[in-house]
């Protein structure tokens, strides 16, 4: 399943929380898709704090780039720190 993969591909984040939400039935047919799934995903991390949005989503991207476009058709991400 690609939601454990892109967990399992996020831990080194250490992520307090993760929700991630596969929208692919939502946009079945899409033009330019070539069978990979639509994602949203909610992180946070510590590991955010100081960083600017870019660099948070370039950590995000790093980690699963191999499946993108093919596994991964698109990616929605939001990143936050930790609640205190």
């Amino acid at each position: 399943m690609i939601e454990k993969t892109i967990k399992d591909r996020l831990t080194f984040l250490n992520v307090t929380a993760l929700e991630i939400v596969n929208e692919s039935h939502l946009h079945h047919g899409h033009a330019g898709n070539n069978g990979g799934a639509h994602f949203n995903v909610l992180i946070k991390s510590p590991l955010f704090i100081g960083k600017t949005r870019m660099e948070r989503h370039r950590m995000v991207y790093t980690a699963l780039e191999d499946l993108i476009p093919q596994t991964i058709h698109a990616l929605s991400i939001k990143t936050e720190v930790p609640d205190d």
